[in-house]
């Protein structure tokens, strides 16, 4: 499968944009400027750019914590997601939420919950009022591997496949949750195997690669979105980061993804043997998307605090709650 240049050279341009998001991000994290924990989704880029490229506005999606890129590209403009996650008053969320409740229902953006893998059972009911409304939209969670040994997983694959709802099932197998790796806490690290035991057509992908991420994905939305009920799509990846500082992961396979199967470099090198791109046109590019995300940095830092009264506005809709 080759893609079209003009595709191929917008995917690389959305990659490359997570990335400088999320350098920056993690850079301002290490000056104290981004409060609480950090989990970015270096690494994860072609993998998102290819979920992104395939939803329209009007699906509803689910994302996991990783997913900064994918809500940016999905079209919540970027300083708002750059002042959220800075805890500022700008954000998508007025500062409130921070990564987790990521949430901009305009896009399809129903945000991040930080009980680990319930939104799966979430976005099950998203794809059943779809299917109960008639209507060609689909849902799509997003989800890593370590959201693989809870109760919802099996919960919501089991009734997604009976009742054929449209729910695109998107697995970031990254190799590990928190530290512990897919194969020892499962009886296969293959995760796909999972969703064929509940008959759903599933597929492995390597998320590393654009091409292969992209393809495996419009073909799983063509059948989610034409009635024929859910599509399990399994992208073995690598994030760049432990989940804190001085987790151990063997030399050899940092090597391999970083320098080896880096999803950036790969797309860039993919882009030049084709000749769709010059290295010129690549650099320019490069300093354009980097001088966009330190304006949203700019913005963020400028932005105001939350109100102190404001804290216990919208916990419950229609609801207001009294603070102490």
């Amino acid at each position: 499968m080759v893609l079209e240049p003009e595709l191929m050279l917008s995917l690389y341009g959305k990659m490359c944009r997570m990335r400088a998001f999320e350098l920056g991000l993690e850079r301002e994290h290490k000056r104290g400027n981004v409060p609480g924990m950090l989990h970015t989704g270096l690494g994860h880029e072609a993998t998102l750019a290819a979920i992104s490229a395939n939803l329209t506005h009007t699906d509803s999606f689910f994302p996991y914590g990783r997913c900064h890129g994918l809500a940016i590209e999905a079209g919540t403009p970027g300083e708002k997601v750059m002042a959220e996650l800075f805890g500022r008053a700008t954000g998508i969320g007025g500062g409130k939420g921070g990564p987790h409740p990521l949430a901009d229902p305009s896009v399809g953006n129903y945000g991040v919950c930080a009980v680990i893998g319930s939104s799966l059972v979430t976005a099950f009911g998203a794809a059943l009022g779809w299917k109960l409304q008639n209507t060609d939209r689909i849902a799509a969670v997003i989800v890593g591997d370590g959201a693989s040994g809870r109760g919802e997983w099996h919960e919501s694959m089991n009734l997604a496949s009976t009742w054929k709802v449209p729910l695109l099932y998107c697995i970031i197998n990254n190799g590990y949750a928190i530290s512990t790796p897919v194969g020892t806490s499962h009886p296969t690290a293959d995760l796909c195997e999972f969703a064929q035991a509940y008959r759903m057509p599933a597929i492995q992908v390597d998320g590393n690669d654009i091409t292969a991420a992209y393809e495996a994905t419009r073909a799983a939305v063509e059948h989610v979105r034409s009635g024929k009920g859910p599509y399990f799509i399994e992208y073995k990846t690598w994030r760049w980061q432990g989940l804190w500082s001085g987790e151990f992961r063997p030399a050899e396979e940092v090597r391999y993804f970083r320098d080896l199967h880096d999803p950036v470099k790969m797309a860039r090198q993919e882009l030049l043997r084709r000749g769709i791109a010059s290295e010129v046109d690549l650099a320019a590019l490069d300093k354009e998307v980097d001088a966009e995300i330190e304006g949203w940095i700019d913005f963020a830092k400028s932005s105001p605090q939350p109100d102190p009264t404001m804290v216990t506005a919208n916990v419950y809709a229609g609801m207001e709650v009294a603070s102490r």
